[in-house]
């Protein structure tokens, strides 16, 4: 299979390589984000492996298709990139990476919240200069506390297990209430209302939809306790980062651990300290002190790469072999909705 790698880092080239010695591949690698204006680069070859923020929108998929590539490979879980329906209608095929580490994602949010809770950005600044005050350092013990997790998936549920260890009270909302999980990881569903009133720390979990874009907004946050913790390893686009930022200055929101921002695409995994940061919003939310941001790396571990490697090859191996492809992601024209998994048998 000709494969074209888009927005291509050293540490995913060299897992690649690793991986490729088994499947024997023949991969081109652009370090360059997959957009209209390079969208060329794809002819001749049968799959492209895209990451979170290369913009596989309607006219892409249609040149892709006109370039015979045959199949995209998400190397991710998340797909709210990627036009499925054009996909579908052309013909494309859609596979990604479900669940490649969820213990990285999890251990990542546990460490912003401990971060941005004790304020070990801060201290670690100061004590570098020589500066060993305490002012402005005091946290809270989160033992007792109760945390809001909204989505309870793997990772999610990764997640609470650390959150029982510390003695916190957990409460949760999913669309669909996996109730056994619940009992199993000692938490409880309530209400996505109820949650955003009675929780000390926010998590956010969930894939974004429309339904779900901008869940934490000016009139969600207004039902917040003061001083409450937002944690968000999901997608940047959950949170209304404006919304974020008033709440910030009002002080009704204490502190925010984020490693993902709505529109991260023009800075994420680059190198930009040479430049001036033309994005307003993301250079204000960098300015607060209570604010831990880091660039989309919660499932930067080895674990997590050679999982995303080898499940992404062996997707497209499944694919060539013209095999069930469990990590399908497909438009159902009967419901008119997105669905993951086997397509039916015809």
């Amino acid at each position: 299979m000709r494969i074209v790698v888009f927005d291509a880092k050293p540490y995913d080239i060299e897992f690649f390589e690793k991986w490729n010695k088994k499947y024997g591949a023949k991969i081109t690698y652009f370090k360059e984000k997959l957009t209209l204006n390079n969208v060329m680069l794809t002819k001749y070859q049968d799959v492209v492996c895209t990451f979170v923020n290369d913009d596989l929108n309607e006219k892409v998929i249609n040149i892709l298709s006109k370039n015979g590539v045959r199949a995209i490979a998400i190397r991710a879980a998340g797909y709210n990139n990627v036009d499925i329906r054009a996909a579908y209608h052309n013909r494309v095929r859609v596979f990604r990476v479900p669940a490649y580490s969820p213990y990285s994602v999890a251990e990542h949010s546990l460490a912003l919240l401990m971060g941005v809770n004790r304020k070990i950005h801060k201290a670690y600044n100061r004590t570098r200069e020589g500066n060993f005050s305490l002012v402005g350092l005091t946290g809270i013990v989160l033992n007792g506390k109760t945390a809001g997790i909204v989505g309870t998936g793997k990772i999610a549920r990764i997640f609470i297990k650390a959150l029982n260890g510390l003695g916190m009270n957990v409460i949760a909302y999913d669309k669909f209430p996996n109730e056994q999980a619940a009992k199993e990881e000692n938490f409880k569903y309530v209400s996505l209302e109820e949650l955003y009133e009675q929780s000390d720390v926010i998590s956010l979990h969930c894939p974004l939809f429309p339904d779900t874009k901008h869940m934490i907004n000016s009139e969600t946050i207004a039902k917040m306790k003061d001083g409450v913790i937002i944690i968000n390893t999901g997608r940047g686009g959950l949170i209304d980062t404006e919304a974020l930022i008033e709440g910030l200055k009002s002080r009704k929101i204490g502190g925010a651990g984020l490693d993902v921002y709505e529109n991260e695409r023009h800075y994420f995994f680059e190198d930009e300290s040479g430049k001036v940061m033309e994005d307003d919003v993301l250079a204000r939310l960098l300015t607060f002190n209570n604010v831990i941001v880091t660039s989309h790396q919660a499932f930067l571990t080895e674990e997590a790469l050679n999982n995303i490697v080898e499940t992404t090859l062996n997707n497209i191996l499944t694919f060539a072999k013209k095999e069930d492809l469990v990590n399908e992601v497909w438009y159902d024209t009967e419901t008119k909705k997105i669905v993951e998994g086997l397509r039916p048998k015809k």
